[in-house]
């Protein structure tokens, strides 16, 4: 039996503060809460659960999912709306990614309308909360499940 490959589920800047930063927006659950629900949500699956404030680091996090990992759901934060390279990383990855947001960006100002991600992601959750991070776990290994990119 081969070793099941993981799950990516990388966050971006700011994201460490969830909780603490703009409640009323985010709520006040944490990244801790938000990785245990991953977790049980993926049952055998590894995930590899990530946090950075660097647009650096979470391009390196793609490269590594890109060589291990089988499904990315990213939340890039800011950088959804300003990297060109995160945007260029994620079309090297040949499985399904899930572009995620705690909040529903088109409620917001203008400025978080445009999403490079969205422009390769296989599809894009938003709105659900923190909460819904688990069921973006659930939705990725349904997308895994039909071979979908």
């Amino acid at each position: 039996m081969s070793e099941m490959k993981p799950i990516y589920v990388l966050n971006g800047p700011n994201l460490n503060r969830l909780g603490k930063r703009e409640p009323e927006i985010y709520g006040h659950d944490t990244l801790a809460d938000v990785e245990a629900w991953c977790r049980e949500a993926a049952g055998l699956r590894p995930v590899v659960f990530m946090q950075t404030n660097s647009e650096e680091k979470l391009i390196d996090l793609v490269h590594e999912a890109i060589d291990e990992g089988v499904g990315i759901i990213i939340n890039p934060a800011a950088f959804t709306f300003t990297s060109l390279a995160l945007l260029d990383a994620l079309k090297m990855f040949k499985g399904p990614i899930i572009e995620f947001h705690i909040s529903n960006v088109h409620r917001r100002e203008a400025i978080y309308h445009r999403s490079y991600v969205s422009m390769t992601a296989t599809t894009v959750m938003a709105g659900l909360g923190a909460k819904g991070y688990p069921i973006a776990v659930k939705a990725l290994e349904l997308l895994i499940s039909e071979g979908k990119r």
